[in-house]
């Protein structure tokens, strides 16, 4: 047994859930989970071709290719390992989910044959770019947090619902038109201060901006115009310095239910339409309360 090869008894420690195989024709283990082994040479595991689960995070891995034999494989987990490139495999036809994150990864490439893709997490990682994913048809949930990346570009047309780019280098959202079915954006910790990009997504109902350069109010409205958004988070942008910024985040984005962490109450809602688009009774009494202030500051004479 040499340090960090994987043999067969290790291997078999890891083995768990019996089903049938792909073809149906065999009763075979279908996952494997070896987290936090040390290990460093998994070729081994070329031999296990009928795995549908694969779980190898907390190692020391620099090496997938015994991947290419596993064809019917669906979830990847190589987290925590010493990874400087990925998919550096034949692409098993059915590949689903995959988690490279904590690894040291410095770019992107071609990953037109997964075309099954549906999640990706390259979370802490050294990728300065975004691409290769422009024929991911199924791809709905991609994670790049804590890289170097410093603009949102090659995600056209994507049909992506979770996107996470915090903790990267960006500093526009322009990028993100054309990704119609997000639902939840996440570009915290970046240094994002112009909005545009952002309009005209339907389908958006959370979005964390938080620790950005957003400084002026009006950046407010290329967001007053999605329907589905809920969820708002501005903390530690300038824009919040604006003595009147609650009151005109609240009229300008009134579908907004939990701003900066906090639940918008009604009585703020109303307070903000009260102020910057009074209705005419509103204006007519606050018109009377000032013509009665004025009134009872002039001097007063008693009539002979």
């Amino acid at each position: 047994h040499l340090e960090g090869v994987l043999d067969e008894a290790t291997a078999a420690e890891g083995l768990h859930r019996l089903g049938y195989s792909a073809p149906g024709t065999e009763y075979v283990y279908l996952h494997l989970s070896l987290p936090g082994r040390e290990l460093s040479d998994i070729s081994i595991l070329s031999g296990y071709i009928h795995l549908q689960k694969l779980e190898l995070a907390y190692n020391k891995i620099h090496d997938l290719s015994c991947v290419s034999h596993m064809p019917y494989l669906l979830e990847l987990n190589a987290s925590h390992n010493e990874l400087t490139t990925y998919f550096g495999f034949k692409p098993p036809k059915f590949l689903k989910e995959v988690d490279f994150s904590y690894n040291r990864i410095p770019k992107m490439q071609d990953l037109s044959a997964y075309h099954s893709l549906t999640k990706l997490f390259l979370d802490f990682n050294e990728i300065e770019e975004i691409r290769g994913l422009e024929k991911c048809h199924s791809l709905s949930h991609l994670s790049l947090s804590h890289n170097r990346l410093l603009a949102i570009s090659g995600l056209e047309n994507l049909p992506i619902k979770i996107l996470n780019l915090s903790f990267n280098g960006i500093e526009r959202t322009a990028g993100l038109e054309k990704l119609r079915a997000l639902q939840e954006l996440d570009l915290s910790c970046n240094h994002i201060c112009c909005l545009q990009g952002l309009e005209g997504h339907g389908l958006l109902h959370g979005v964390n901006l938080e620790h950005n350069q957003i400084s002026e109010l009006l950046e407010l409205q290329w967001m007053k115009d999605l329907p589905l958004l809920r969820v708002l988070n501005l903390l530690k942008n300038p824009l919040q310095e604006h003595t009147d910024y609650w009151l005109w985040a609240v009229f300008t984005l009134p579908q907004v239910t939990d701003l900066d962490l906090q639940k918008v109450s009604v009585e703020e809602k109303v307070a903000a339409v009260n102020k910057y688009d009074p209705p005419p009774e509103v204006v007519a009494a606050e018109d009377h309360r000032t013509h009665m202030k004025y009134q009872m500051m002039q001097p007063q004479r008693v009539l002979d």
